[in-house]
């Protein structure tokens, strides 16, 4: 299978696990310019659903623009997907859960006991993160009722994929949405983790996979930095006047 990326012709191939991915950009760094340059490379990967009835969703607040860059390129609408993590008290940047718009929430039951967490830490994070999602729904989506999704396909959209917990919790609770057919497209992956993503969904288009213990979404990109909420409002509302 060939895929045409801004006038380069890269080979797709499916991984043992299941992933669709470019081999060409398999275990390198710094292979995306930002964000929406690798929404551009994952557009040319997923050609197939340009003009379809397809639904892009965002996971806030990292994957809106690789979204966004996805829907604009293919000609689809855009939409956010708001899930947390929950976070450890000590390093808000390390998950041991993650909770999704619709109260679905997974926990990573061997990391809590690794950390030693207790069920006070446990409460509070839950509900820190029950505030952000409810803040973040209200603020990206309003009072919109959520799309009905048994209509459509949905390409579910976020920036990485490092233990996968995001976007387990982001699939169950599209399910419960009743989506019947769900894509997962993310520019980078961890290889063990895709592919146990993988088997959640009807297909997972990773272009950079990387295999190995050590992983930092952050490292397939060059230009990395934190996505304002107001810019994530910013390319929904332009998505909508498209």
């Amino acid at each position: 299978m060939v895929s045409s990326i801004t006038g380069e012709r890269r080979v797709l191939a499916t991984s043992p696990g299941g992933v669709v991915e470019l081999p060409a950009l398999r275990d390198r760094l710094g292979v995306f310019r930002d964000r929406a340059r690798a929404g551009e490379v994952l557009a040319g990967m997923l050609n197939a659903y340009r003009g379809s009835n397809a639904l892009v969703l965002g996971i806030p607040a990292g994957g809106a623009p690789v979204a966004a860059a996805i829907a604009r390129a293919l000609a689809l609408p855009l939409d956010v997907a708001v899930v947390s993590k929950l976070t450890l008290p000590w390093n808000t940047e390390a998950g041991y859960g993650a909770l999704a718009f619709d109260g679905t929430l997974r926990l990573n039951e061997s990391l809590v006991a690794r950390a030693g967490l207790s069920d006070t830490d446990i409460e509070t994070g839950k509900e820190r993160a029950q505030e952000k999602v409810i803040r973040r729904v209200k603020l990206l989506r309003g009072d919109r009722p959520f799309p009905d999704l048994s209509q459509c396909s949905v390409i579910l959209v976020d920036d990485g994929l490092a233990s996968g917990f995001t976007l387990m919790v982001a699939i169950e609770a599209l399910r419960h949405q009743k989506a019947g057919n769900i894509v997962v497209a993310v520019p980078t992956a961890q290889a063990e983790s895709a592919a146990r993503i993988a088997p959640l969904v009807e297909a997972l288009y990773c272009p950079n996979l990387r295999t190995g213990t050590s992983f930092a979404v952050a490292d397939a990109y060059q230009e990395w930095s934190d996505v304002a909420e107001e810019s994530v409002v910013a390319l929904l509302t332009d998505s909508a006047r498209r």
